[in-house]
């Protein structure tokens, strides 16, 4: 019997078509799954970040809420440095924090101009309030004029200042310097060099006065035999703005994470759980949000 030998493409005829079938299916797979990607991947972007902070958004409680929130949306875990303000704004000038958020509007503009400081957001905005004890020495309860009681307080004492270049503490100096006041004359005038918390609760000590934000006064009043004596005011509003701490002038900075921190404190949800902060405890917020707003339409 003769034999033909097998024609060479005729040989390799099923491998050729297996690899095509193959590609093939590769091919539809990958289109597949651009259209409809897996819903159970995670796209969070992960890692870690320094916030460099002021310690009323931690003495308040807020950060409590606001960082695991963060976390959850993110994946990203957050090292919080609550400091004054103005030791969170040399973190960023150093390069040693991702993102701040601080609540003095003069001291951000130097870091910004520096181009430390990026990307800046109006976030919330609450109020600095004048306690004191309740017998209300230097009678400023029921005081229309800000400098007359500041000028009262300065002239009977104690005042306890948190005395650490943080934004109160600027703040503080500010509203001296307002009511015509020079320092050395304020009466038994004492500087903690600690954070909000524990200054009032050395002004409680004391039977003194003290500049605070409202948030941690109304956190720690139940532990406080201070009230509001002064309040209203519009020097008194207190601004908060959230930065990147730029990642061009300082490249260890993380910035996908930082990044991601500015724009989630500005997000919508955000912005409803610090409206809603406070509301079950106290019967009112104590921040206002203010994403979007400008800074004139504050405190109208």
């Amino acid at each position: 019997m003769l034999k033909f030998a097998t024609p060479p493409l005729a040989r390799w005829a099923p491998a050729v078509l297996a690899a095509f079938a193959l590609l093939f299916a590769i091919a539809c797979s990958d289109s597949d799954s651009e259209k409809d990607p897996d819903p159970e991947k995670d796209t969070r972007i992960g890692g870690s970040m320094i916030l460099a902070t002021t310690t009323s958004t931690q003495d308040s409680g807020l950060l409590d809420v606001l960082v695991p929130a963060f976390k959850e949306a993110t994946g990203v875990e957050v090292k919080v440095i609550a400091v004054g303000t103005g030791a969170a704004l040399e973190m960023a000038g150093k390069g040693d924090a991702d993102a701040v958020l601080t609540h003095a509007p003069a001291s951000e503009k130097k870091y910004v101009d520096s181009g430390d400081l990026v990307e800046g957001k109006l976030v919330m905005h609450n109020d600095f309030i004048i306690v004191g004890p309740p017998s209300d020495p230097a009678r400023i309860k029921g005081l229309k004029d800000l400098n007359a009681a500041m000028k009262a307080v300065a002239g009977t004492g104690p005042f306890i200042s948190r005395g650490d270049d943080s934004g109160t503490h600027k703040k503080e100096l500010e509203l001296w310097k307002a009511a015509g006041v020079d320092l050395a004359t304020v009466k038994s005038r004492e500087e903690t060099g600690q954070g909000m918390g524990a200054t009032l609760n050395i002004a409680n000590e004391r039977n003194g006065y003290a500049l605070t934000d409202r948030a941690t006064y109304l956190s720690l009043k139940k532990n406080l035999n201070l009230e509001i004596l002064f309040e209203g005011a519009k020097p008194l509003l207190n601004i908060y703005h959230v930065f990147l701490v730029s990642p061009t002038k300082h490249t260890g900075v993380k910035e996908p994470q930082g990044r991601a921190f500015v724009e989630f404190m500005v997000a919508a949800r955000t912005q409803e759980l610090i409206g809603a902060f406070g509301k079950d405890k106290f019967g009112e917020p104590l921040f206002v949000p203010d994403a979007g707003k400008s800074e004139d339409q504050l405190g109208q």
